[in-house]
């Protein structure tokens, strides 16, 4: 396999918190050890709860923001918010496609403008790139003219990613980017970004809580839990038999499209911890019902074969196959 276009290595993101005005301040720990490969046309899936660390991720990956530990390095060269150098090599795709669009622009001016930016093309030739990309991801000629407003959600995401390939990036960071739209929707939405994947060589680091999703368009996938990787490997071998109780009860609550097949759901106790002050141990302990005392006292490292690796002292087996 090549060099990764982007590599996290113990990626940490820490937030400080006020607590008044003569207490210190706490430490929210957003991510805490995330490391990750990612390939040209390939598609890393990150998976889990609100609050697990996905968005904060994808903050890094895209430079917004300055990891607290760790390192990411982006086409073999370290990634540092603020290096232009790297900024066409990775855009984002967002959750809200209306509110990721200014309103008061036209289409064609909102394309047009990484180029403005970016490139020293003339008006003619930002025009024909902006009209061969609308074309790419399904949209009209006389669309060019036209505002956010006078589009469906699904053609306002189309702009969006046309917007976010105008640089011709090596990544795209997609966060949520169906979740806002119809089901019928989301499959035309996914099945371009897999044909545009096979046709640009496109690395996508996918973030979502829909498992349905992810294993539609997944190769690998990273399951989180409250800023930590609890379970990574290559999709289809995760889904077939998940070893973190987590993982397992979050594919048990996702929907099959098969009546006649028997699922067995995975209730969890309790509402995810608060990040200000997780658990001891395995963070997941306080909800899990494989605890055992070294559960609640040592925090479980990642182990396992490097197609499939889990942190989990007492993994399911193949007996929890969803």
């Amino acid at each position: 396999m090549s060099a990764p276009v982007m590599q996290g290595t113990d990626l940490q993101r820490f937030y400080s918190v006020s607590r008044g005005l003569f207490k210190p301040d706490a430490v929210v720990r957003a991510l805490n050890g995330a490391s990750f490969e990612l390939h040209a046309g390939r598609t890393l899936a990150v998976v889990g709860e609100s609050g697990c660390g996905k968005s904060t991720l994808a903050r890094l990956a895209t430079m917004i923001e300055e990891p607290t530990g760790g390192a990411l390095a982006i086409d073999g060269r370290p990634a540092r918010v603020g290096d232009r150098s790297l900024r066409s090599l990775v855009q984002i795709v967002f959750q809200n496609p209306y509110g990721s669009l200014n309103p008061r622009q036209k289409v064609g001016t909102l394309l047009e403008e990484p180029l403005k930016i970016n490139s020293g093309d003339d008006a003619p030739t930002r025009r024909r790139k902006v009209e061969d990309m609308m074309t790419r991801v399904g949209l009209r000629p006389e669309h060019y003219g036209r505002y956010p407003h006078m589009f469906s959600g699904g053609q306002r995401q189309r702009i969006a990613i046309a917007r976010a390939l105008m640089l011709k990036p090596k990544v795209l960071v997609l966060d949520e980017p169906v979740s806002a739209l119809d089901l019928s929707i989301q499959a035309q939405v996914l099945n371009l970004l897999m044909d545009l994947q096979k046709e640009m060589g496109l690395a996508y680091l996918f973030i979502s809580h829909g498992l349905s999703v992810v294993r539609h368009i997944a190769d690998e996938v990273m399951v989180m839990y409250l800023g930590r990787p609890v379970e990574t490997g290559v999709a289809r071998t995760v889904f077939a038999a998940p070893q973190h109780p987590y993982t397992a009860a979050l594919l048990s609550a996702t929907p099959v499209a098969d009546p006649a097949r028997a699922r067995q759901r995975i209730r969890l106790q309790g509402e995810l911890p608060s990040p200000l002050k997780p658990p001891s141990g395995c963070h997941f302990h306080p909800r899990c019902w494989r605890a055992t005392d070294v559960c609640r006292a040592e925090a479980p490292a990642l182990t396992g074969a490097p197609d499939h690796r889990f942190a989990c002292h007492h993994p399911l087996g193949t007996d929890a196959a969803a």
